[in-house]
């Protein structure tokens, strides 16, 4: 019987947006993945002054860009203990939820992977999970990507993102998987600059209809 294969997709999402929906599409087929769980962050560690945008708000727009999506999911296992908002956490709980058997990954942007090495108990945490880092446009993978990593690192470069890599054979020990199979040049802060200066259209075009709808609706942004 094949293991189950769930991958955590953690941010703000303040808003979401097309391209975190077109990640997670992509990476749920390319990686042959049975769900991608979004996990709304309340108050990442290292945003923790900055003006976040309510958790109620965050998750509804969450729910509200999945719900045609079977395979995507929204929780709120972050939003339920404030007190404990670090990636380990996160693993550590979701792994208690779905099993010793499912076969977890983690959500990482180039950025993000690269400054690894600062998150909490990031050693133990690269026990825990295999590693899904994805690039984005301009933003180069070096050296850096992995040097002193202590897990395998696996380069999924230049291939066909609509096509799965075969990616279910059995790993002993966990794997980070480094691919430029999506690459999207949208941002939150390119949405919400946009609300502000009360360009509609453009949103439209960065972010699901019902959430676009969503964000008029509750004025989100405006201020």
């Amino acid at each position: 019987m094949k293991s189950r294969r769930v991958a955590i997709y953690g941010g703000t999402f303040d808003p979401v947006h097309n391209g975190h929906i077109e990640v997670a599409r992509r990476v749920l087929k390319l990686f042959e993945l049975d769900e991608i769980v979004f996990v709304p962050a309340c108050v990442p560690p290292h945003k923790r002054n900055a003006n976040i945008t309510s958790p109620f708000h965050r998750f509804a727009m969450l729910a509200l860009a999945t719900q045609m999506d079977q395979g995507l999911l929204v929780s709120t296992i972050e939003l339920d203990a404030p007190d404990r908002p670090y990636a380990v956490d996160t693993v550590q709980r979701m792994r208690a939820q779905l099993g010793e058997q499912t076969e977890l990954f983690f959500l990482a942007g180039a950025d993000s992977w690269l400054e690894i090495k600062t998150w909490r108990d990031w050693q133990r945490l690269l026990t825990l999970c295999n590693f899904i880092v994805m690039t984005r446009p301009g933003y180069l993978l070096d050296r850096r990507a992995t040097a002193e990593v202590p897990i395998p690192v696996v380069k999924v470069f230049g291939i066909d993102s609509l096509q799965p890599t075969n990616m279910r054979s059995p790993k002993v020990t966990p794997h980070a998987y480094l691919t430029d199979a999506v690459q999207s040049d949208i941002s939150a802060v390119q949405i919400r600059t946009a609300i502000k200066s009360r360009d509609f259209a453009s949103v439209r075009h960065m972010v699901p209809p019902q959430v676009a709808a969503y964000i008029e609706k509750h004025r989100l942004y405006i201020d």
